[in-house]
């Protein structure tokens, strides 16, 4: 149960004070639904009206979101780093990708050391499911499944970092993955090879941050994000070759026709004019 009761000093600022670090530190997500009024008041040990104003203070800070006969929900704070004005400008400019790449490469050198000193067992417990899981889905070549998982990895490696500024702001950049943005993640797991070397780098990224290895945890991430650029690449270089390829047949294909109609005219006059 994540939510505590309140011991000492049963005011809404309390139940406030609760649910502001549990949404600061990532234990709730945007999406997470609270529980209903009456459990949850029970769980924080207040009262049901002490418990609406705390609910109403924090819908006013535009951390919570209340829907009508549906509950009450973490509001989608992520959002706010990355505008969609912004995220729709990098979808037309796929130039972003290296940029990105490149961000995201130097992102999780860091944040995968900092996992690697600073998981606890609990941590190691979460990105052991999840490796755990994305094995499974490997072994059963479930590739929307196993591109999921992938994001969930990274994103539990983030969250074992232990820094608050980084867990929200890579939380905002794996968004931006979930959705495609750069690049399709089942794509790349249907990349001819990619799938035995994607999880082998995963498994060296767990291992390493499971046995606290910094440098090692370091370097895997790095040649992690290095192989990603090589093979997104390759799908745009090989994108880009087929549309090309698509062109030039659908052109010569157009040229046949043309041709085919003029010299169809031709012949008729021909046959025409040797019949007796």
């Amino acid at each position: 149960m994540v939510f505590r009761k309140i011991q000492h000093n049963r005011t809404a600022d309390s139940v406030v004070d609760q649910v502001e670090e549990l949404i600061l530190q990532g234990v709730l997500r945007p999406g997470d639904r609270l529980p209903a009024e009456r459990d949850l008041a029970k769980k924080v040990d207040v009262s049901r009206p002490i418990l609406r104003d705390a609910i109403k203070t924090l819908e006013e800070r535009g951390l919570l979101v209340t829907r009508h006969g549906g509950g009450t929900f973490i509001a989608d704070v992520i959002g706010t780093v990355f505008s969609d004005a912004i995220v729709e400008l990098v979808r037309r400019h796929p130039p972003a990708i290296a940029d990105y790449l490149e961000y995201r490469r130097e992102i999780e050198r860091m944040t995968t050391r900092l996992a690697a000193l600073r998981a606890t067992e609990a941590d190691r417990e979460i990105i052991s499911r999840i490796f755990n899981a994305m094995e499974a889905a490997h072994d059963s070549e479930n590739f929307d499944t196993e591109a999921e998982l992938d994001v969930e990895f990274h994103q539990a490696i983030g969250e074992s970092a232990h820094n608050i500024v980084l867990l929200h702001t890579l939380r905002s950049c794996y968004r931006l993955l979930a959705d495609g943005v750069f690049y399709s993640r089942v794509q790349l797991y249907r990349y001819p090879g990619s799938r035995e070397r994607l999880l082998a780098q995963h498994r060296a990224i767990y291992e390493a941050v499971m046995s606290g290895d910094a440098a090692a945890a370091t370097e895997a991430a790095g040649a992690h994000i290095d192989y990603v650029e090589q093979i997104a690449h390759a799908m745009a270089r090989t994108g880009s070759w087929n549309n090309v390829s698509a062109l030039r047949l659908e052109q010569r294909i157009e040229s046949e026709q043309d041709d085919s109609k003029r010299r169809r005219p031709q012949r008729r006059s021909t046959e025409e004019a040797t019949t007796p």
